[in-house]
């Protein structure tokens, strides 16, 4: 059954403390339009400068996430993204004061609470998914870190944790379905033993960092004078210890809350991969660091699989993401000069266009016009303006702007196009939109032969 993508019903706000830096932060969630994505933008710094939640612009891992897009650094957004993702949200802008996320209690409760109060309204496009057709493997046998992911209908996680230690032994977690995260997952929160705590602290990598936003397990007896010292650090009255060896008394919402915040780490972190996922992941000993290894496994085989090659077969009757007269509000593009009949599908970094190529083309009359073929520059200009339809829906007011070329490269003519022929342009991007510069590969097809070929470079400009 095919589902449409969904936003927020309205902007909603949070505020806390960022764990690492200690700075204030206010967090803002807005809906966003079709095909949009996750995008953060800064409002504290002088700059339009919007950063995707895309497993490229991944820049640290060390204690946290952190993407980093012109210059423009964001941190700590793997919770935030486990509660886009939890709350089957497509597109969101997410606007911050500050550089990075707040942390609150340690969980992505609070943001699910924040979204869930404004609701979700459905949109008009389809949704996406990426459907795995094969394992894909990553190990790290240093960290004993093994993830894999099986083909499957729908999105699962499956997480086993070992610390080897007395006060967290090992433990299991699984989500079989992404409704299940609400309720027994978004509330789970981070933790930490004391011995990573105390380095932090003295190295002074947790300004924000307070006892009631990470579950602390305390692997070493600890003196009087001890948990004096960090009650002063925390600004806490008193800090104790329960027999399970937990630090001030906190309890466990799940016996497995540990396993199963590392499964929400895990949400969070393969939601940069761009799109759903239908597969069964399984993690043993997962980090940050072994997420986006395999975010960055999963996003190139997602690559392998969405371009296709000669004998790849698009279905033509499905219902258009635009149809003509959508195209026309957002390419400046007028007939003799519009090229596209309808745009397919739109992904955060491929499109697909579609051109039927008639006899009534205006420049049939002086091509060839006892013979028509369709002009090369013609088939390059339909394949830019499909680009041009993915460069655009990455602005929130596409009206206001406009593609012009920089760059055409690698440009191959395979096969003559002729009346009577559809052909369908398979646009990818080569990496991110950076300064509003785009760079893509695109392949026109009929039926299921390549008929041209070129890499593109394109600008976004304002009108």
């Amino acid at each position: 059954m095919s589902e449409k993508q969904r936003t927020i019903k309205s902007p909603v706000s949070i505020s806390g403390v960022g764990l690492h830096t200690g700075n204030d932060v206010t967090i803002t969630f807005k809906p966003a339009p079709d095909n949009y994505g996750f995008k953060f933008r800064r409002t504290d710094l002088n700059s339009s400068t919007l950063v995707d939640a895309d497993v490229d612009n991944v820049v640290d891992t060390s204690r946290g996430t952190s993407l980093e897009q012109d210059g423009i650094r964001i941190d700590t957004v793997e919770h935030v993204l486990a509660s886009l993702t939890g709350m089957e949200i497509d597109n969101a802008l997410i606007e911050m004061n500050q550089s990075e996320t707040p942390i609150l209690d340690g969980s992505a409760r609070f943001y699910v609470e924040a979204i869930k109060s404004v609701g979700v309204v459905e949109q008009k496009a389809l949704r996406n998914y990426f459907e795995l057709n094969s394992n894909i493997t990553y190990v790290n046998p240093e960290k004993k870190v093994e993830m894999i992911a099986i083909p499957s209908k729908d999105f699962r996680v499956s997480v086993m944790i070992d610390y080897e230690s007395k006060v967290l032994q090992s433990q299991n977690a699984t989500l079989n379905s992404i409704k299940q995260f609400r309720d027994d997952f978004s509330s789970c929160r981070t933790f930490v033993f004391l011995h990573e705590l105390e380095y932090l602290l003295n190295n002074n990598l947790i300004k924000g960092g307070d006892v009631s936003n990470a579950i602390v397990f305390v692997d070493r007896i600890i003196s009087r004078k001890e948990l004096d010292h960090l009650a002063h650090l925390f600004k806490k009255p008193k800090i104790e210890v329960l027999r399970e060896g937990i630090l001030n008394n906190l309890e466990l919402q799940f016996p497995n809350e540990p396993a199963r915040h590392k499964l929400l780490d895990i949400i969070g972190d393969l939601t940069l991969v761009g799109m759903p996922i239908r597969a069964h992941i399984i993690a043993t000993r997962p980090g940050h660091y072994s997420n986006i290894q395999f975010a960055r496994m999963i996003k190139k085989q997602m690559k392998r699989e969405k371009q296709p090659e000669g004998g790849h077969k698009f279905d033509l009757n499905k219902t258009p993401v635009y149809n003509i007269n959508q195209i026309k509000n957002i390419l400046p593009h007028r007939p003799p000069f519009l090229f596209i009949d309808k745009i397919l599908e739109i992904g955060k970094d491929y499109v697909v266009g579609v051109k039927n190529v008639t006899m009534n083309e205006s420049f049939f009359v002086g091509h060839f016009p006892d013979e028509p073929v369709m002009p090369g520059v013609i088939q390059i200009e339909a394949m830019a303006q499909s680009g041009g339809i993915l460069a655009l829906s990455t602005v929130d007011d596409p009206q206001n702007y406009t593609t012009l070329f920089v760059k055409i490269e690698n440009v191959r003519f395979r096969q003559k196009v002729v009346p009577g022929d559809t052909i369908v342009f398979f646009n990818q991007l080569n990496g991110p939109i950076r300064r509003g510069l785009i760079s893509m590969k695109g392949l026109a097809y009929v039926g299921n032969k390549i008929v041209m070929e070129a890499e593109m470079m394109a600008q976004i400009q304002r009108k």
